[in-house]
């Protein structure tokens, strides 16, 4: 009843407005996923392929800072068998380490170079 032609036109055309306010939020999202979650998503399946790949005899670093050489490894278990002195062996959680280094692979001196 006391509208004014003014106030009803810009009322009026609110469908546009209403896109273009949340075009910034959904643009973060994106933005989100792609420089946040995508990376933290990918390294957290190459740490797991890491943890199922460990072996007998390749050096570890765990969350602690512990270096040590893995001993035993029981594939239904999650625990392993790690020497971190000579005599000295623990067993952790897996899922606490942080880096295998696996053990070099020996270099073949024999051959001949030309």
């Amino acid at each position: 009843m006391f509208v004014t032609p003014a106030f009803a036109q810009a009322a009026g055309g609110g469908g546009a407005d209403l896109l273009s306010s949340f075009f910034p939020i959904i643009l973060l999202i994106i933005i989100f996923w792609f420089f946040i979650f995508r990376p933290q998503q990918k390294r957290a399946k190459e740490h797991k392929a890491m943890l199922e790949a460990v072996r007998r005899g390749d050096t570890i670093v765990t969350n602690g800072g512990l270096v040590g050489k893995v001993v035993r490894v029981k594939d239904d278990s999650m625990d392993l068998d790690v020497e971190i002195a000579e005599g000295v062996k623990v067993k952790i959680v897996r899922s606490m380490i942080t880096d295998v280094r696996s053990k070099p692979e020996p270099v073949n001196d024999n051959v001949e170079k030309k």
